[in-house]
């Protein structure tokens, strides 16, 4: 599942009750700027004194978080002071919850506020993973004197991938809502329904086909009430003024403290997507100077369970062995030893770090993309057979494919409730996709950075989606996915970015262009590299109804005719980075 579902965080809900109090721990309530009071947990390494300061800020429960994340207590005996607070609105913590929305201000005055107590050193770092990620961005762009470092792990660069995805509504939201924010809002609120976490799963089946499947999107009655700032969320398109509380890439100069950006390659798509561009952008602002910034992309799916060292550890059901794990606390108190008590470690730390998935092994580089990279094309085309082929060459042969959508049976995810790597090899032969694959590769290909696909389509309809979804295919047919959904889709009507939309006018030749599939992956010597075009995956992404109306706004649909274009005039193409 998408947003930590199953990550520790989220089974923390289970087991939250009373914590065993140490003498050195202290529960704080913090002023914000408009008189609201939130609430933390500090804890001391001893009696008296003052400590550099770390700030962890959550929706989830402090409590929670303490009681299950050994990070505090080994932040503790390193000899920071640790503030772990619940968001405003949530818990033991006073207000309206407004998700995101609010970070930024309250994060700020947390930080200062923090930084002013009698027992710290003024020196503050914040880190934290996925939400807790997102807070530590939202409030460093208002420049927090204080804030020194952060490790901002698994989260966004941009609410264009982060409630969207190419233009396209991320059905992720009402899961997260459902699960992990509702039924706390439930009892502060009165509300009925489920009032915990696992009354909440154990009502899930019995409403997810209703809030998933069910169009207009905006036609959501189990979550307006408890959540209506979803039905907001939906109202404001890509790249609408609205969002600029939320943007990250036009903020990065305001940004004085040391990041350390981590992800992983089968993350929720907004983080590795968010990792590699916030740590670029902050390079940008800072040409000249310290970078003080740095950039960790793994195997792992989202949550700190996938980053754990293991013989068998894996995302999903492919195995990367002992070497795809990391000490990720011992990662952040290393990068917090550097920037926060400012200590002699980790100078000579490479910028970029980056596992690379069927060789299973790490490469390290003083920039992204990595040393050496060759973007090398690969065209589709069709001669003969089922499938079309990719090739470095552009041969001539049938200059279009084909294949019908219809909106009301789409393309779906065997493994949309299983994070990870699957093996996919039974989507090529659906009706409804087009599929182009490489011959048996003669020498091992290393793929690593951003994948860019350009495909020239035409359809009758005013508007569609394209999904270009990559697998590595092995001799035996196994067809591993490369990345989390979400990379690798693109709205043809938000295909200038948005806010306006640009309908398509029938049967003229559009190209689409997909910049960011990102991935890792050494395409072993006899395997083939394979794109799967389609225009749903559902339920990660909202699907498209073809008539040119939203599917927040309407329910009518119609089926269309899909046209790839793939010849000399139209070369469809997806460029690989070839790292040697």
């Amino acid at each position: 599942m998408r947003r930590a579902l199953l990550s520790w965080l989220a089974l923390a809900l289970l087991v939250r009750g009373a914590r065993a109090q140490t003498p050195f721990d202290s529960v704080v309530s913090t002023p914000m700027r408009d008189g609201v009071t939130l609430r933390g947990t500090v804890l001391f390494p001893g009696r008296g004194g003052r400590y550099p300061t770390l700030v962890y800020r959550t929706p989830y429960g402090k409590d929670a978080a303490i009681e299950t994340y050994p990070m505090f207590r080994k932040a503790v005996a390193r000899g920071y002071a640790v503030l772990a607070q619940d968001v405003r609105g949530r818990y033991t913590s006073d207000g309206t919850y407004v998700p995101y929305n609010q970070e930024p201000a309250d994060g700020f005055d947390t930080i200062e506020w923090a930084a002013a107590q009698p027992w710290s050193t003024g020196e503050i770092g914040t880190f934290g993973l996925s939400y807790p990620g997102a807070v530590q961005w939202l409030a460093a762009t208002k420049g927090p004197p204080h804030l020194l470092a952060m490790v901002p792990a698994m989260t966004f660069s941009s609410p264009t991938n982060f409630w969207y995805a190419g233009g396209i509504f991320d059905l992720s939201w009402p899961t997260w809502i459902w699960h992990n924010i509702a039924p706390d809002l439930r009892v502060r609120n009165n509300l009925p329904g489920p009032r915990t976490y696992r009354e909440a799963a154990a009502a899930w089946p019995g409403v997810r086909s209703r809030i998933l499947d069910h169009v207009p999107l905006e036609d959501a009655p189990e979550l307006k009430e408890v959540a209506p700032w979803y039905v907001e969320w939906m109202r404001h398109p890509p790249n609408d003024r609205w969002w600029d509380w939320a943007e990250l890439r036009n903020k990065y100069a305001k940004v004085g403290a040391a990041v350390l950006n981590v992800s992983g390659w089968h993350d929720d798509p907004y983080g590795p997507e968010g990792a590699v561009t916030n740590f670029r952008g902050l390079l940008a602002s800072r040409r000249g100077a310290e970078p003080k910034t740095r950039l960790i992309l793994g195997p792992w799916v989202h949550g700190v369970g996938g980053m754990m060292a293991s013989p068998t550890a894996k995302s999903g059901e492919r195995v990367f062995g002992e070497a795809a794990g990391i000490d990720y606390d011992e990662e952040i108190l290393r990068f917090m030893d550097r920037y926060v008590r400012h200590l002699d470690v980790g100078k000579d730390d490479p910028l970029v770090r980056v596992f690379v998935m069927g060789e299973n092994v790490w490469r390290s580089s003083d920039r992204w993309p990595l040393a050496g990279t060759v973007p090398t094309p690969f065209y589709l085309t069709w001669t003969t057979g089922s499938r079309g082929r990719l090739t470095q060459d552009q041969l001539t042969g049938r200059a279009t494919t084909r294949f019908v959508s219809d909106p009301s049976s789409p393309v779906t995810d065997p493994y949309a409730e299983q994070s990870g790597a699957h093996d996919y090899r039974a989507l090529a032969d659906q009706p409804n996709v087009a599929t182009f694959e490489t011959d048996p590769l003669q020498t091992d290909l290393r793929v690593v950075g951003n994948i860019t696909a350009r495909i020239f389509v035409s359809t009758l309809v005013p508007d569609t989606d394209l999904w270009v979804r990559l697998f590595d295919v092995a001799p035996d047919g196994t067809a591993w996915n490369l990345m989390s959904p979400g990379l690798d889709v693109l709205r043809a009507s938000y295909r200038e970015g948005g806010p306006e939309r640009k309908l398509l006018e029938p049967d003229k030749v559009y190209e689409l262009v997909l910049p960011n599939l990102l991935t890792g992956n050494l395409f072993q010597r006899g395997h083939r590299i394979r794109i799967v075009l389609t225009t749903a995956f559902m339920p990660h992404f909202s699907r498209n109804l073809h008539t040119g109306a939203l599917e927040t706004e309407s329910a009518d649909m119609r089926s269309a005719a899909i046209t790839i274009h793939h010849d000399r005039r139209y070369p469809s193409q997806i460029i690989v980075p070839v790292v040697p």
